[in-house]
């Protein structure tokens, strides 16, 4: 085990080499595993250096935000751009981004909800829209104009496109999949696409095989209100694609709130979750045994300190 605590400067035990060698070489293999996001002030001292971070002999918050991906990227092969399911990024933010990573480095990324909400939730974020149909709903060329175009230059380190689906309440599941069949069938190919359901009871037969159909990957998923990540794998026809993704969020029955409000600033891991370090260990084996490509993505969330989980599961 690596040891997991953070002194605030240079000389932290938390082997960051050690780490960074083994995730390359698993990436060598198409296994790119890395975080849900990555500027964290609690990694500073694990992942991060403090003195590169320093303007006028002070810590910079402005500076460490805008240009700590470089840094993560020369520990973690990839990570999942949760930023980008609250807007249609720019191109400018776009070219800004890649910059700051080697060619070889691998994004994941939400699609905006503007395609993914079918009604808009009802909360002070959304405004006078809280409690509207969304009319962009599942609105496949939105999604090639706003999104895929202003990628198409940066496809090579697109590792994956993630279409997450909260919990659908009053939504009955063919209702879903036919919408969702629709939608799959008019997207243009040469993308991996995802689909993460919050929705339990749309781990059915009819929504895998609506996925296999299109070459889509189910993401195995901690959330609050869904089976264990082993349990999802153990469904049949869970696998849907060559591509296997996976996202471990929450622990199962805690929400969202009580977890930021347990584990940050996210410096260390407080609680171990071995039902998804096993999960993820076993998506691991899956994909070298079987030479198929796999991201997984670690959020602060789950443990309280993403670099130490992703440590326990890769030794």
């Amino acid at each position: 085990m690596f040891p997991l605590f953070d002194t605030g400067d240079e000389t932290s035990a938390f082997d960051r080499d050690r780490l960074r060698d083994r995730l390359y070489s698993l990436a060598s293999r198409r296994v790119y595993i890395g975080g849900s996001s990555w500027k964290y002030e609690g990694w500073l001292g694990q992942i991060y250096s403090p003195s590169r971070y320093q303007v006028r002999g002070r810590f910079s918050k402005k500076l460490f935000e805008e240009t700590c991906l470089s840094e993560y990227a020369t520990v973690f092969p990839a990570v999942c751009g949760d930023f980008a399911f609250y807007q249609f990024p720019t191109d400018a933010f776009w070219a800004k981004l890649f910059r700051q990573t080697p060619a070889t480095f691998q994004f994941g990324f939400k699609i905006p909800e503007q395609i993914t909400i079918e009604t808009w939730p009802v909360h002070p974020r959304y405004g006078a829209l809280a409690g509207r149909k969304n009319p962009d709903f599942l609105d496949a060329g939105m999604l090639e104009v706003s999104l895929l175009r202003a990628l198409e230059s940066y496809r090579a380190q697109t590792g994956v496109l993630i279409f997450e689906f909260g919990t659908q309440r009053g939504v009955e599941l063919p209702k879903f999949t036919r919408s969702l069949d629709a939608f799959l069938d008019r997207l243009p190919a040469g993308w991996r696409f995802a689909v993460e359901t919050r929705s339990a009871e749309f781990l059915r037969p009819m929504y895998f095989d609506c996925l296999r159909a299109h070459g889509v990957s189910h993401v195995f998923n901690a959330w609050a209100r869904m089976p264990e990540i082993g349990d999802q794998m153990r469904m049949a026809g869970s696998q849907t694609a060559e591509t296997l993704v996976a996202r471990a969020l929450l622990r199962r029955g805690r929400p969202y709130e009580e977890a930021v409000r347990d584990f940050a600033p996210y410096r260390q891991v407080q609680e171990v979750n071995e039902p998804v370090r096993k999960a993820l260990r076993e998506l691991i084996d899956v994909a070298l045994v079987e030479g198929r490509p796999a991201f997984l993505f670690v959020n602060n969330r789950l443990e309280g300190n993403s670099p130490g989980t992703i440590v326990a599961i890769t030794e």
